[in-house]
């Protein structure tokens, strides 16, 4: 590295150090021309993520505008904070993952949508409709219907149809029938005392 005092391009490390927030590495350097020491930082380059618009403008991935607009999303619902945190990291980890620091917006939603789809489905259609812009009643129709597909198709249980348990007796032999119960009289309107029960006679 050269030195900022005499220009010369040699030196030698005298001592390292990890930075307090643990972004950077700090090293003290000795020219060895004309043995002053001079300080440098090494940090690791970030490229950040820009998401193109429909409408060709290009802004910073934004993280807080992600938590805000799943925030929304999943306002009374059964989904806690630290899940929505987690989600949130999930989608930014999958983002950089991209060797393409630029992503089209719509990609951005189909992958959050994708995630929400599997957390909590009203959250999912609260999302969709934000974010698709439904201009009217059949478009928020067709995305309920998908989504009841998709649903039936799976199934809730897990998949395959419930056979149903017969019950088992332990005696094969016929039982005897019961006699079923008298209804008993019910009042007519709301807030009418129900007429007494029948008297029975003892033989």
């Amino acid at each position: 590295m050269r030195c900022p005092f005499c220009g010369h391009l040699e030196d030698k490390v005298v001592d390292s150090r990890e930075s307090r927030e643990g972004d950077s590495i700090r090293r003290r350097r000795e020219c060895l021309s004309c043995a002053r020491r001079f300080t440098s930082y090494e940090r690791v380059e970030e490229v950040p993520l820009v998401i193109l618009k429909k409408d060709g403008r290009r802004e910073p991935f934004d993280r807080q505008k992600l938590m805000k607009g799943l925030l929304l999303a999943c306002q009374k619902r059964p989904v806690s904070l630290a899940r929505i945190e987690e989600l949130v990291a999930d989608i930014h980890a999958r983002l950089i993952e991209r060797p393409d620091r630029e992503i089209r917006s719509r990609e951005l939603g189909e992958l959050v949508m994708d995630e929400l789809k599997g957390l909590d489905q009203v959250a999912y259609v609260r999302f969709a409709s934000v974010y698709r812009d439904f201009k009217d009643l059949p478009d928020f129709v067709k995305a309920l219907e998908g989504l009841m597909h998709k649903e039936a198709a799976t199934g809730r249980n897990g998949g395959g149809p419930v056979t149903p348990v017969k019950p088992t007796s332990s005696s094969s032999a016929p039982q005897p029938p019961t006699a079923e119960p008298k209804p008993m009289p019910q009042a007519l309107f709301p807030g009418e005392a129900a007429p007494p029960p029948p008297k029975v006679r003892k033989k």
